[in-house]
Protein backbone atom coordinates (compact mmCIF):
# COMPACT_ATOMS: atom_id res chain seq x y z
CA UNK A 1 0.00 0.00 0.00
CA UNK A 2 2.98 2.49 0.73
CA UNK A 3 4.25 1.76 -2.81
CA UNK A 4 0.61 2.36 -4.39
CA UNK A 5 0.14 5.86 -2.02
CA UNK A 6 3.58 7.25 -2.70
CA UNK A 7 2.50 6.32 -6.94
CA UNK A 8 -1.15 7.75 -6.11
CA UNK A 9 0.75 10.88 -5.12
CA UNK A 10 3.32 11.15 -7.79
CA UNK A 11 0.64 11.24 -10.26
CA UNK A 12 -1.65 13.70 -8.75
CA UNK A 13 1.22 16.15 -8.59
CA UNK A 14 1.85 15.38 -12.53
CA UNK A 15 -1.68 16.47 -13.24
CA UNK A 16 -2.12 18.76 -11.21
CA UNK A 17 0.48 20.79 -13.58
CA UNK A 18 -1.42 21.99 -16.92
CA UNK A 19 1.05 21.71 -18.77
CA UNK A 20 0.82 17.73 -18.49
CA UNK A 21 -2.19 18.20 -19.96
CA UNK A 22 -0.27 19.60 -23.38
CA UNK A 23 3.00 17.04 -23.63
CA UNK A 24 0.29 13.83 -22.94
CA UNK A 25 -2.46 14.99 -24.74
CA UNK A 26 -2.63 18.29 -27.21
CA UNK A 27 0.91 17.76 -28.56
CA UNK A 28 1.25 14.23 -29.83
CA UNK A 29 -2.23 14.59 -31.37
CA UNK A 30 -0.80 17.68 -33.33
CA UNK A 31 2.39 15.92 -34.58
CA UNK A 32 0.97 12.51 -35.90
CA UNK A 33 -1.70 14.97 -37.84
CA UNK A 34 1.50 16.97 -39.02
CA UNK A 35 3.19 13.97 -39.85
CA UNK A 36 0.62 11.98 -41.27
CA UNK A 37 0.29 14.36 -43.79
CA UNK A 38 4.18 15.03 -44.25
CA UNK A 39 3.73 10.98 -45.30
CA UNK A 40 1.22 11.24 -47.34
CA UNK A 41 2.87 13.89 -49.48
CA UNK A 42 6.22 11.41 -49.65
CA UNK A 43 3.63 7.89 -50.46
CA UNK A 44 2.26 9.50 -52.94
CA UNK A 45 5.07 10.76 -55.17
CA UNK A 46 6.03 7.15 -55.13
CA UNK A 47 3.38 4.87 -56.07
CA UNK A 48 4.98 2.98 -58.62
CA UNK A 49 8.44 2.36 -56.53
CA UNK A 50 9.04 -1.35 -55.92
CA UNK A 51 8.88 -1.45 -51.68
CA UNK A 52 9.37 -5.81 -51.79
CA UNK A 53 12.49 -6.61 -49.77
CA UNK A 54 14.81 -7.54 -52.31
CA UNK A 55 16.27 -11.11 -51.67
CA UNK A 56 19.06 -12.96 -53.22
CA UNK A 57 18.48 -16.40 -54.81
CA UNK A 58 21.56 -18.74 -55.29
CA UNK A 59 19.51 -21.51 -56.91
CA UNK A 60 22.11 -23.54 -58.73
CA UNK A 61 19.78 -26.34 -60.03
CA UNK A 62 16.76 -23.85 -61.43
CA UNK A 63 14.98 -26.90 -63.46
CA UNK A 64 14.38 -28.92 -60.43
CA UNK A 65 10.83 -29.22 -59.70
CA UNK A 66 10.85 -28.30 -56.11
CA UNK A 67 13.44 -25.60 -56.59
CA UNK A 68 11.07 -24.40 -58.99
CA UNK A 69 7.84 -24.02 -57.65
CA UNK A 70 9.27 -22.42 -54.59
CA UNK A 71 10.79 -19.92 -56.92
CA UNK A 72 7.48 -19.14 -58.68
CA UNK A 73 5.84 -18.25 -55.28
CA UNK A 74 8.62 -16.36 -54.60
CA UNK A 75 8.09 -14.28 -57.55
CA UNK A 76 4.43 -13.62 -56.91
CA UNK A 77 5.01 -12.39 -53.47
CA UNK A 78 4.47 -9.28 -52.59
CA UNK A 79 6.63 -8.63 -50.00
CA UNK A 80 9.88 -10.39 -51.21
CA UNK A 81 11.53 -9.72 -54.38
CA UNK A 82 13.83 -12.61 -55.17
CA UNK A 83 16.67 -11.85 -57.70
CA UNK A 84 18.43 -15.12 -58.76
CA UNK A 85 22.47 -14.52 -58.07
CA UNK A 86 25.29 -16.95 -58.12
CA UNK A 87 26.99 -17.10 -54.19
CA UNK A 88 29.56 -14.91 -54.66
CA UNK A 89 27.51 -12.44 -56.83
CA UNK A 90 24.92 -12.73 -53.93
CA UNK A 91 27.15 -12.35 -50.91
CA UNK A 92 28.95 -9.48 -52.64
CA UNK A 93 25.57 -7.50 -52.73
CA UNK A 94 24.52 -8.63 -49.64
CA UNK A 95 27.81 -7.09 -48.24
CA UNK A 96 26.88 -3.75 -50.18
CA UNK A 97 23.00 -3.37 -48.94
CA UNK A 98 21.89 -4.07 -52.01
CA UNK A 99 19.71 -7.10 -51.44
CA UNK A 100 18.39 -7.81 -47.56
CA UNK A 101 19.46 -11.38 -47.47
CA UNK A 102 20.45 -14.25 -48.88
CA UNK A 103 18.48 -17.50 -49.62
CA UNK A 104 20.78 -20.69 -50.29
CA UNK A 105 19.20 -23.77 -51.85
CA UNK A 106 21.29 -26.61 -51.49
CA UNK A 107 22.09 -29.10 -54.44
CA UNK A 108 19.92 -31.61 -54.45
CA UNK A 109 17.40 -29.88 -52.53
CA UNK A 110 14.56 -30.55 -54.62
CA UNK A 111 15.89 -34.54 -54.95
CA UNK A 112 16.24 -35.06 -51.03
CA UNK A 113 13.27 -33.72 -49.97
CA UNK A 114 11.27 -36.12 -52.51
CA UNK A 115 13.21 -38.77 -50.93
CA UNK A 116 11.60 -38.19 -47.77
CA UNK A 117 15.13 -36.57 -46.21
CA UNK A 118 15.12 -33.10 -44.81
CA UNK A 119 17.33 -30.90 -46.77
CA UNK A 120 18.10 -27.40 -45.09
CA UNK A 121 17.70 -23.96 -47.10
CA UNK A 122 20.36 -21.34 -45.34
CA UNK A 123 18.94 -17.94 -44.87
CA UNK A 124 21.54 -15.44 -44.45
CA UNK A 125 20.29 -12.21 -42.88
CA UNK A 126 20.57 -9.01 -40.17
CA UNK A 127 18.67 -11.75 -37.19
CA UNK A 128 18.76 -8.34 -35.30
CA UNK A 129 17.24 -6.07 -38.18
CA UNK A 130 13.60 -5.40 -38.91
CA UNK A 131 14.31 -6.59 -42.49
CA UNK A 132 15.53 -9.59 -41.56
CA UNK A 133 12.84 -10.71 -39.35
CA UNK A 134 10.64 -9.80 -42.42
CA UNK A 135 12.68 -11.92 -44.26
CA UNK A 136 12.63 -14.88 -42.16
CA UNK A 137 8.80 -14.63 -41.10
CA UNK A 138 7.71 -14.19 -45.21
CA UNK A 139 10.21 -17.47 -46.25
CA UNK A 140 8.70 -19.19 -43.59
CA UNK A 141 5.30 -19.84 -44.46
CA UNK A 142 6.31 -20.79 -48.65
CA UNK A 143 8.84 -23.42 -47.50
CA UNK A 144 7.11 -25.26 -44.46
CA UNK A 145 4.00 -25.49 -47.05
CA UNK A 146 6.05 -27.03 -49.87
CA UNK A 147 7.49 -29.17 -47.96
CA UNK A 148 4.13 -29.90 -46.33
CA UNK A 149 2.70 -30.54 -49.80
CA UNK A 150 5.92 -33.14 -50.70
CA UNK A 151 4.96 -34.91 -47.43
CA UNK A 152 1.63 -35.55 -48.50
CA UNK A 153 2.09 -36.32 -51.64
CA UNK A 154 4.16 -38.81 -51.05
CA UNK A 155 2.00 -40.25 -48.64
CA UNK A 156 -0.36 -40.39 -50.90
CA UNK A 157 1.80 -42.21 -53.79
CA UNK A 158 2.81 -45.31 -51.24
CA UNK A 159 -0.36 -45.63 -49.45
CA UNK A 160 -1.70 -46.53 -53.32
CA UNK A 161 1.87 -47.93 -54.33
CA UNK A 162 1.56 -45.67 -57.06
CA UNK A 163 4.74 -43.75 -58.03
CA UNK A 164 3.07 -42.00 -60.71
CA UNK A 165 -0.10 -40.61 -58.49
CA UNK A 166 3.46 -38.64 -56.62
CA UNK A 167 3.63 -35.74 -59.15
CA UNK A 168 -0.26 -34.99 -59.24
CA UNK A 169 -0.79 -35.44 -55.78
CA UNK A 170 2.10 -32.73 -55.09
CA UNK A 171 0.17 -29.91 -57.80
CA UNK A 172 -3.29 -30.89 -55.77
CA UNK A 173 -1.50 -29.99 -52.66
CA UNK A 174 0.99 -27.27 -53.66
CA UNK A 175 -2.22 -25.68 -55.27
CA UNK A 176 -4.23 -25.82 -52.29
CA UNK A 177 -1.66 -24.04 -49.85
CA UNK A 178 -1.48 -21.44 -52.49
CA UNK A 179 -4.92 -20.96 -52.73
CA UNK A 180 -5.56 -20.46 -48.80
CA UNK A 181 -1.98 -18.11 -49.07
CA UNK A 182 -4.22 -15.78 -51.62
CA UNK A 183 -6.85 -15.82 -48.67
CA UNK A 184 -4.37 -14.84 -45.90
CA UNK A 185 -3.14 -12.36 -47.65
CA UNK A 186 -5.97 -10.59 -48.82
CA UNK A 187 -7.24 -10.73 -44.99
CA UNK A 188 -3.71 -9.01 -44.24
CA UNK A 189 -4.20 -6.38 -46.67
CA UNK A 190 -7.19 -5.22 -45.34
CA UNK A 191 -6.36 -5.52 -41.96
CA UNK A 192 -2.94 -3.15 -42.83
CA UNK A 193 -5.07 -0.32 -44.45
CA UNK A 194 -7.96 -0.45 -46.73
CA UNK A 195 -7.09 0.25 -50.21
CA UNK A 196 -6.37 -1.56 -53.12
CA UNK A 197 -3.93 -3.72 -53.06
CA UNK A 198 -1.89 -2.17 -55.54
CA UNK A 199 -1.52 0.87 -53.38
CA UNK A 200 -0.61 -0.99 -50.51
CA UNK A 201 1.81 -3.31 -52.05
CA UNK A 202 4.00 -0.21 -53.28
CA UNK A 203 3.49 2.10 -50.25
CA UNK A 204 6.06 2.02 -47.55
CA UNK A 205 3.24 2.38 -44.87
CA UNK A 206 1.21 0.34 -45.52
CA UNK A 207 -1.43 2.49 -47.64
CA UNK A 208 -1.83 4.81 -44.54
CA UNK A 209 0.42 7.10 -43.34
CA UNK A 210 -0.27 6.96 -40.05
CA UNK A 211 0.81 3.53 -39.92
CA UNK A 212 4.43 5.52 -39.78
CA UNK A 213 3.07 9.01 -37.75
CA UNK A 214 1.32 7.50 -35.16
CA UNK A 215 3.37 5.17 -33.73
CA UNK A 216 6.31 7.35 -33.99
CA UNK A 217 5.04 9.94 -32.46
CA UNK A 218 3.53 7.76 -29.69
CA UNK A 219 7.37 6.82 -28.76
CA UNK A 220 8.89 10.34 -29.22
CA UNK A 221 5.68 11.34 -26.77
CA UNK A 222 6.42 9.01 -24.01
CA UNK A 223 9.82 10.01 -23.98
CA UNK A 224 9.24 14.21 -24.15
CA UNK A 225 6.88 12.56 -20.91
CA UNK A 226 9.38 12.20 -18.55
CA UNK A 227 9.82 15.95 -17.96
CA UNK A 228 6.73 15.85 -15.94
CA UNK A 229 7.60 12.72 -14.05
CA UNK A 230 11.33 13.15 -13.52
CA UNK A 231 10.56 16.61 -11.93
CA UNK A 232 8.31 15.46 -9.40
CA UNK A 233 11.89 13.14 -7.81
CA UNK A 234 13.62 16.48 -8.37
CA UNK A 235 10.82 18.43 -6.25
CA UNK A 236 11.24 15.88 -3.59
CA UNK A 237 14.94 16.46 -3.38
CA UNK A 238 14.78 19.96 -3.33
CA UNK A 239 11.90 19.66 -0.90
CA UNK A 240 13.67 17.75 1.63
CA UNK A 241 10.89 15.41 1.29
CA UNK A 242 12.77 12.79 -0.30
CA UNK A 243 14.88 12.65 2.67
CA UNK A 244 11.93 12.52 5.28
CA UNK A 245 10.56 9.72 3.18
CA UNK A 246 14.12 7.81 3.94
CA UNK A 247 13.50 8.37 7.80
CA UNK A 248 10.26 6.63 6.89
CA UNK A 249 9.18 3.11 7.79
CA UNK A 250 9.43 2.99 3.79
CA UNK A 251 12.26 1.11 2.86
CA UNK A 252 14.30 2.22 -0.11
CA UNK A 253 13.19 0.04 -2.78
CA UNK A 254 10.10 0.93 -2.27
CA UNK A 255 10.71 4.52 -2.76
CA UNK A 256 11.82 3.96 -5.87
CA UNK A 257 8.90 1.20 -6.95
CA UNK A 258 6.66 3.61 -5.80
CA UNK A 259 7.96 6.53 -7.97
CA UNK A 260 8.92 3.78 -10.44
CA UNK A 261 5.20 2.84 -10.83
CA UNK A 262 3.99 6.61 -11.18
CA UNK A 263 6.00 7.28 -14.39
CA UNK A 264 4.71 3.79 -16.01
CA UNK A 265 1.33 4.61 -15.62
CA UNK A 266 1.72 8.12 -16.77
CA UNK A 267 3.64 6.25 -19.82
CA UNK A 268 1.04 3.74 -20.62
CA UNK A 269 -2.00 5.68 -19.97
CA UNK A 270 -0.68 8.11 -22.21
CA UNK A 271 0.16 5.28 -24.81
CA UNK A 272 -3.30 3.75 -24.47
CA UNK A 273 -4.71 6.79 -25.36
CA UNK A 274 -2.54 7.03 -28.11
CA UNK A 275 -3.26 3.82 -29.66
CA UNK A 276 -6.94 4.26 -29.43
CA UNK A 277 -6.92 7.66 -30.58
CA UNK A 278 -4.86 6.06 -33.58
CA UNK A 279 -7.59 3.16 -34.01
CA UNK A 280 -10.80 4.81 -33.86
CA UNK A 281 -9.45 8.42 -35.88
CA UNK A 282 -6.88 7.41 -37.68
CA UNK A 283 -7.54 4.05 -39.50
CA UNK A 284 -4.48 1.93 -37.65
CA UNK A 285 -4.98 -0.80 -36.78
CA UNK A 286 -3.06 -1.48 -33.76
CA UNK A 287 -6.22 -3.84 -32.23
CA UNK A 288 -5.30 -6.11 -35.66
CA UNK A 289 -2.96 -8.02 -32.88
CA UNK A 290 -4.10 -6.89 -29.47
CA UNK A 291 -1.87 -8.69 -27.42
CA UNK A 292 0.88 -7.75 -29.98
CA UNK A 293 0.20 -4.33 -28.91
CA UNK A 294 -0.31 -4.58 -25.39
CA UNK A 295 3.31 -5.97 -25.10
CA UNK A 296 4.89 -3.32 -27.03
CA UNK A 297 3.40 -1.16 -24.81
CA UNK A 298 3.87 -2.17 -21.37
CA UNK A 299 7.57 -2.45 -22.42
CA UNK A 300 7.92 0.92 -23.55
CA UNK A 301 6.10 1.99 -20.78
CA UNK A 302 8.79 0.30 -18.27
CA UNK A 303 11.61 0.99 -20.32
CA UNK A 304 10.21 4.83 -20.39
CA UNK A 305 9.85 5.10 -16.68
CA UNK A 306 12.83 3.31 -16.14
CA UNK A 307 14.94 6.17 -17.83
CA UNK A 308 12.70 8.57 -16.10
CA UNK A 309 13.94 7.35 -13.16
CA UNK A 310 17.29 7.41 -13.83
CA UNK A 311 16.83 10.93 -14.37
CA UNK A 312 15.11 12.30 -12.06
CA UNK A 313 17.88 10.76 -9.94
CA UNK A 314 20.89 12.53 -11.84
CA UNK A 315 19.28 16.08 -12.81
CA UNK A 316 20.29 18.62 -10.02
CA UNK A 317 17.61 21.02 -11.19
CA UNK A 318 14.38 20.89 -13.45
CA UNK A 319 16.72 22.78 -15.70
CA UNK A 320 18.17 19.32 -16.00
CA UNK A 321 15.51 17.52 -16.01
CA UNK A 322 14.51 19.65 -19.37
CA UNK A 323 17.53 19.34 -21.13
CA UNK A 324 18.41 15.44 -20.16
CA UNK A 325 14.95 14.89 -21.38
CA UNK A 326 15.02 16.51 -24.46
CA UNK A 327 18.40 14.97 -25.35
CA UNK A 328 16.96 11.56 -25.07
CA UNK A 329 13.66 12.28 -27.03
CA UNK A 330 15.90 13.76 -30.01
CA UNK A 331 18.99 11.22 -29.45
CA UNK A 332 16.20 8.04 -29.34
CA UNK A 333 13.68 9.51 -31.89
CA UNK A 334 15.93 10.72 -34.90
CA UNK A 335 17.90 7.31 -34.32
CA UNK A 336 15.04 5.00 -33.44
CA UNK A 337 13.33 5.18 -36.78
CA UNK A 338 10.35 7.37 -35.17
CA UNK A 339 10.74 10.49 -37.79
CA UNK A 340 11.32 8.03 -40.78
CA UNK A 341 11.53 3.98 -41.64
CA UNK A 342 15.25 3.32 -40.89
CA UNK A 343 15.11 0.98 -43.95
CA UNK A 344 15.82 4.32 -45.66
CA UNK A 345 18.79 5.00 -43.30
CA UNK A 346 22.38 3.53 -44.45
CA UNK A 347 25.64 3.06 -42.98
CA UNK A 348 26.67 3.70 -39.38
CA UNK A 349 23.28 5.35 -39.07
CA UNK A 350 21.27 2.45 -39.55
CA UNK A 351 23.14 0.52 -37.58
CA UNK A 352 23.78 2.35 -34.68
CA UNK A 353 19.79 3.29 -34.98
CA UNK A 354 18.83 -0.12 -34.93
CA UNK A 355 20.59 -0.71 -31.90
CA UNK A 356 18.19 1.62 -30.07
CA UNK A 357 15.87 0.76 -27.88
CA UNK A 358 12.83 3.26 -29.55
CA UNK A 359 14.10 1.13 -32.55
CA UNK A 360 12.90 -2.07 -31.33
CA UNK A 361 9.75 -0.40 -30.20
CA UNK A 362 9.00 0.59 -33.73
CA UNK A 363 9.80 -2.70 -34.98
CA UNK A 364 7.56 -4.23 -33.05
CA UNK A 365 4.40 -1.87 -33.87
CA UNK A 366 5.05 -1.79 -37.15
CA UNK A 367 5.64 -5.28 -37.80
CA UNK A 368 1.94 -5.52 -36.92
CA UNK A 369 0.74 -2.18 -38.54
CA UNK A 370 2.63 -2.43 -41.88
CA UNK A 371 4.11 -6.11 -42.76
CA UNK A 372 1.24 -7.47 -41.18
CA UNK A 373 2.78 -10.25 -38.80
CA UNK A 374 1.66 -11.88 -35.93
CA UNK A 375 1.83 -11.15 -32.38
CA UNK A 376 5.11 -14.24 -32.34
CA UNK A 377 7.39 -11.41 -33.77
CA UNK A 378 6.58 -8.63 -31.26
CA UNK A 379 8.69 -10.84 -28.89
CA UNK A 380 12.00 -10.08 -29.56
CA UNK A 381 11.58 -6.05 -29.53
CA UNK A 382 9.63 -6.82 -26.21
CA UNK A 383 12.37 -8.93 -24.87
CA UNK A 384 15.00 -6.10 -25.56
CA UNK A 385 12.94 -2.97 -24.52
CA UNK A 386 12.51 -5.55 -21.37
CA UNK A 387 16.61 -5.80 -21.23
CA UNK A 388 16.80 -1.62 -21.84
CA UNK A 389 14.16 -1.71 -18.86
CA UNK A 390 16.37 -3.21 -16.66
CA UNK A 391 19.95 -1.87 -17.73
CA UNK A 392 18.31 1.97 -17.06
CA UNK A 393 16.41 0.69 -13.77
CA UNK A 394 19.67 -0.92 -12.43
CA UNK A 395 21.58 2.33 -13.15
CA UNK A 396 18.74 4.52 -11.63
CA UNK A 397 18.91 2.12 -8.14
CA UNK A 398 22.52 2.37 -8.07
CA UNK A 399 22.30 6.06 -8.53
CA UNK A 400 19.96 6.86 -5.94
CA UNK A 401 21.54 4.47 -3.60
CA UNK A 402 24.95 6.20 -3.98
CA UNK A 403 23.39 9.66 -3.78
CA UNK A 404 21.71 8.61 -0.73
CA UNK A 405 25.06 7.13 1.15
Amino acid sequence: MRILDLALKDLSQMFRDKRSLLFLVAMPIAFTFFMGFAYRGSTQTDETADTRIPLALVDPEPDAMLNQLLTDRLDSSTTLKPVPLTEPEAMDAFHKGDVAGVLVIPIGFSAQAEAGETPQLNLIAEAASSQGQSLYQSLRVPISQLMSAVEAARLTADEQSKPAEYVPALELAWSQWEANSAKSLVRIEKAVAEQAPSTAQSDWTGGNPYNQASPGILVQFAIIGLITSAQILVQERKTRTLQRLMTTAMKPWEIVAGHLLAMFTLTFAQTAMLVIFGQLVLGVNYLREPLGTLLVSVALGLWVAAMGLLIGVLAKGEEQVILFSMLAMFLFSALGGTWFPLEAAGGAFGTIGRLMPSAWAMNGLQNILIRGLDVSSVWLPTGILLAYAAGFFALAVWRFRKSEL
